[in-house]
């Protein structure tokens, strides 16, 4: 782009020059010179425009390097998203592949026993990167004494004990204790290692900071591990990425993918953006022509009810909730074909029918008994207490054309007042899915629900979307109200710019805006957003990450660590720690390379 802008401006110039040096004209051809003149005068402001614009979008949170390699070079057995509290020292251990091993020495269940294989492959032989494994086992008899001569070698660590307090749970929840510890040769266990943590959740984040503090040697044949000792939690309970299947359908190993990345950056929750305008790809067991109706198509772009267990319990074995959302009254032109009545007629400003539908009619008493039985299924197909209920983009346009609303509104003396019916729809879907779940089902529900001064149960989670890097106003207004909160404003990360912008969504601080502490305390995490119209399966996972990496740690991290300069060479290091792992994920710091490449 820098080359085109040189060529144009060379070329403007040049041709400002020959207008400049040519004899004489007459009065027409001066004027038409002039004319000219300032179309090249445009052209090459333009030009100097688009290249200041170019330039300023090259923005970077570190100082590049002068001379030849990378930009940013890698750290070396980091944790990300960076611990609590973490002491390290120069001694370490060796760990043998075919030698070590994870024991479990209190409680157990299927989650920790399938974690304990998983990390063994990804520590040992992950997809990309088993070479070092390989070379130890082929080269460690001839090149042992280059680590076992070294002062600060203290042995070999063939067994790490897995320590569970309490008995497992079976699915992860707003509530669970993701706390851990590790000791490896703690000055109280010398030559040893142990994560312990009340709850297997905890374990779980406990194996991958594990995982991540192993790095190879010099040399590149043995695994290496520091002494270190790591106490660490959650800043938020809720961290989240939310996936679109509707705009363009994602296949079960793709989602999949995510929620193994997702775990590697402990990230807990999965919202399932599974329905919208253009397709419903989730097929319902009690109403199966949503589905065959409404998906692309229904025989190769629709989650059957095995496709979403899968899913469930593949983010349940890594200690990720999944929360699906059906977004109503508005973005349904979806469910339309396959629930008919369901959704708004449009009308013309001749008062003639229009063939176009909006969103879901909020009138008819039988459309609340077709959302109390859908939404009683949903809350038995999916296990956590918490359902996406939408709420956002209400266009009033169609109800405001249609006879039937327009009476109804007359009726209740609301006049125009179109924020009053989606109140009326909103709490009367609350009512029905309260009575028919008995209490249980809890929400989130995009910021417009209570923009529009919808009385909701306390427990509600609204979600903050709106205003980009402006959205301290709306979490100061929305917890006043007394009502958790979580944040997307700042990491919608579909956006894409050229050059490097983790460090944005790094530096979003959710708490920086002007309320009490108890305000604060309401604000319960946040979740990067990965919109689908022009995302799909082949681009999502390279898209998202390492950039909603940089949300992690916002959302796991201490408040103080915030400097995007000591940042980049542990996000450097993750990224390729992701891409032996066998992660397609983009480069995030510019000029690089990793040792494995894809």
């Amino acid at each position: 782009m820098r080359n085109v802008f040189v060529y144009s401006t060379i070329s403007s110039v040049i041709l400002l020059i020959i207008f400049f040096c040519k004899a004489p004209l007459s009065s027409s051809e001066t004027a038409m010179k002039k004319i000219i003149f300032l179309f090249l005068l445009l052209d090459f402001l333009n030009g100097w425009a688009e290249s200041n614009s170019q330039k300023s979008n090259l923005r970077f949170p570190f100082d590049l390097p002068k001379g030849e390699g990378p930009w940013i070079r890698p750290s070396i057995g980091q944790i990300w998203p960076q611990p609590q509290l973490q002491q390290s020292t120069n001694n370490f251990m060796v760990l043998r592949p075919n030698d070590f091993q994870f024991q479990i020495t209190g409680n157990t269940c299927d989650i920790l026993e399938e974690a304990i294989h998983r990390y063994h492959d990804l520590i040992f032989f992950p997809k990309k990167g088993s070479g070092t494994a390989k070379r130890f086992l082929k080269l460690s008899k001839k090149y042992s004494s280059s680590w076992e001569q070294n002062e600060h070698f203290r042995g070999y660590l063939d067994t790490v004990a897995l320590h569970v307090m309490q008995p497992c749970e079976t699915y992860p929840s707003l509530d669970m204790d993701e706390h851990y510890e590790i000791k490896i040769d703690a000055t109280d266990k010398p030559r040893e290692g142990i994560i312990l943590s009340q709850s297997v959740w905890g374990i779980l984040r406990g194996l991958e900071s594990f995982s991540q503090l192993i790095y190879a040697s010099q040399n590149g044949i043995a695994f290496q591990i520091n002494s270190t000792m790591v106490m660490d939690f959650p800043r938020f309970p809720h961290r989240g990425l939310l996936l679109d299947s509707s705009r363009h359908f994602l296949p079960l190993d793709v989602i999949k993918d995510n929620l193994d990345l997702m775990a590697q950056n402990k990230l807990n929750v999965f919202h399932w953006h599974i329905t919208d305008d253009p397709s419903f790809p989730y097929e319902s067991r009690k109403f199966p022509s949503l589905s065959q109706l409404g998906s692309f198509s229904q025989y190769s772009h629709v989650y059957s009810p095995s496709d979403v267990q899968d899913i469930i319990q593949y983010a349940r074995m890594r200690g990720v909730r999944v929360i699906p959302e059906f977004d109503t009254p508005g973005h349904t032109q979806s469910w339309g074909p396959g629930s008919p009545g369901l959704l708004t007629r449009c009308y013309k400003k001749d008062g003639t029918a229009d063939d176009f539908f909006g969103p879901i009619n909020p009138v008819p008493a039988k459309n609340y008994k077709f959302l109390k039985e859908f939404f009683a299924e949903t809350f038995e197909v999916f296990p956590d207490a918490y359902i996406h209920l939408g709420g956002d983009e209400v266009d009033f346009s169609c109800w405001a054309s249609n006879p039937e609303i327009n009476s109804f509104m007359k009726s209740r003396g609301w006049g125009q007042d179109f924020a009053r019916l989606e109140q009326f729809y909103m709490q009367r879907l609350i009512n029905v899915t309260q009575d028919v779940t008995k209490g249980d089902m809890r929400y989130l529900v995009w910021q417009e629900v209570i923009d529009n001064n919808v009385v909701l149960p306390t427990d509600t989670v609204i979600h903050v979307w709106k205003d980009g890097n402006k959205f301290h106003d709306e979490l100061a207004r929305v917890t006043k109200f007394g009502y958790r909160t979580v944040l997307s404003s700042p990491w919608y990360l579909n956006y894409i710019n050229y050059g490097v912008d983790w460090d944005r969504y790094y530096l979003a601080e959710p708490l920086a805006f002007n309320g009490t502490e108890s305000q604060k305390r309401l604000v319960i995490g946040g979740e990067a957003c990965m919109w689908g119209e022009f995302i799909d399966a082949v681009s999502v996972t390279s898209t998202t990450w390492p950039r909603a990496s940089a949300v992690a740690e916002r959302l796991w991290s201490n408040a103080n660590v915030n400097d995007a300069r000591l940042a980049a060479p542990r996000l450097e290091e993750h990224r390729c720690r992701l891409l032996r792992r066998g992660f397609s994920v983009n480069p995030i710091n510019g000029v690089s390379y990793c040792d494995v490449e894809w």
